[in-house]
């Protein structure tokens, strides 16, 4: 029997059909996976055991009881971490608990963003942001980056101009706490400047928070949204990469006019209840204790896979040292486009983020790349890398043998 042609049926403007999944690479260095043994798989289990004991019952009601905006001792325990670690005074009632950081990102754009807006961001920034906006047809002007995060003189000129041909960008959207791809940390000088600019303009911030948890030296600056006096900063945060991507939890920190509108828009009849309750369970107990060893590890991670490079590809790959997270943003040699070296990687087993998905300058991202090194075992850390530099050397002649010896004897 023939399969009915749903084709000529399909709404216009779908994405491209998604491409079937064969599971992962044997070096898996894309996506924001995490470390699988630093999963608190003990604790979550004894939480599961003692909140469905306990509450079980209330899976009978949406919203465990709590209302559309999350399970309360979830939210409870993000009120006080988020004035203990960012400075961000809020209550419970100012935090929606959503399905990921990305359902964030949707709830906020659903609410500000109509075809043919503008908006700031990164010029590096993350894709599932840039993609978002492509799709909703929204103008995306990209601000350079340095060691210090976005750059101010270029994030004023940039207002600047769009303020003379007479567009308000709708938001700025930054990631100023170990910045993704870059890893970088705005310091907090820059952070008031960026406040600054964007009372001046009229524009407000947009504050995605994902991986504040995972900084080197557990020391961060206070968050923009606690640092703003007008109410002008949307926040968001997630569990992915403190606990586990796959619990799907985030959450939004904003004032009730606009979660209100968000609710209106979250028509999925609340974000998974199970995982809420683990978490509202879990984290009061254990979420201190297990960030140290969570983050010691990755650290340890990102030396191997750093050691790796310069053994593999010496001065062929350029990166600077982040300073937290789970990814190091890699450029190679202007002769390398790492969209084309994708699939001659994933032939050799190896996958690979290439940088022009992450950068609003396609020139700027065409020899960069991100590679995550949170999950893969230190082992397959480095024979990922060297299998990387093989098909880099085969296909695009770099990096050069010798002069990789050279840099692995110093």
């Amino acid at each position: 029997m023939s399969a009915f042609d749903f084709a000529p049926l399909l709404a216009t403007g779908l994405p491209p059909p998604a491409v079937k999944w064969n599971g992962f690479a044997r070096y898996n260095f894309i996506g924001g996976h995490n470390a699988s043994e630093h999963v608190p798989v003990d604790d979550l289990l004894a939480a599961v055991t003692s909140v469905l004991r306990r509450e079980g019952a209330t899976l009978a009601t949406y919203g465990l009881q709590s209302g559309p905006q999350g399970y309360r001792p979830l939210r409870d325990f993000l009120a006080a971490k988020l004035e203990r670690t960012a400075g961000v005074s809020c209550t419970a009632d100012d935090i929606l608990i959503v399905s990921g950081s990305l359902q964030a990102l949707d709830l906020v754009n659903g609410i500000l963003l109509s075809r043919g807006d503008t908006v700031i961001v990164e010029q590096d920034t993350y894709q599932g942001a840039l993609t978002r906006l492509a799709r909703l047809g929204v103008n995306a002007v990209g601000i350079p980056l340095d060691r210090d995060g976005m750059r101010m003189d270029a994030l004023g000129a940039a207002l600047e101009d769009l303020k003379r041909r007479g567009v308000r960008p709708k938001y700025i959207y930054t990631v100023p706490t170990v910045q993704n791809p870059t890893g970088t940390i705005m310091p907090e000088a820059r952070r008031h400047e960026l406040l600054r600019l964007a009372r001046r303009y009229g524009v407000p911030i947009f504050e995605d928070d994902c991986y504040s948890d995972l900084i080197w030296d557990g020391r961060r600056p206070p968050a923009l949204h606690a640092m703003s006096e007008h109410g002008d900063v949307i926040h968001i945060g997630s569990f992915s990469k403190s606990i586990a991507p796959a619990l799907r939890v985030g959450y939004i920190v904003a004032a009730w006019p606009l979660l209100s509108r968000m609710l209106a828009l979250k028509t999925d009849a609340g974000s998974g209840a199970l995982e809420q309750m683990v978490l509202g369970e879990y984290c009061p107990q254990h979420f201190d204790a297990h960030l140290p060893g969570l983050v010691c590890g990755l650290r340890g991670k990102l030396e191997t896979l750093m050691d790796a490079l310069n053994e593999q590809f010496g001065t062929a790959a350029e990166f600077d040292d982040p300073k937290g997270g789970i990814f190091l943003w890699v450029k190679l040699p202007d002769a390398v486009d790492t969209l084309k070296l994708v699939q001659p990687a994933l032939a050799s087993g190896v996958s690979i983020n290439p940088g022009v998905e992450w950068s609003t300058d396609p020139a700027h991202g065409r020899s960069r790349m991100r590679l995550c090194f949170a999950n893969p075992s230190h082992e397959a850390i480095r024979a990922g890398v060297a299998a990387l530099a093989e098909v880099c050397r085969a296909e695009f002649g770099v990096p050069d043998r010798i002069a990789n010896v050279q840099r692995a004897r110093r």
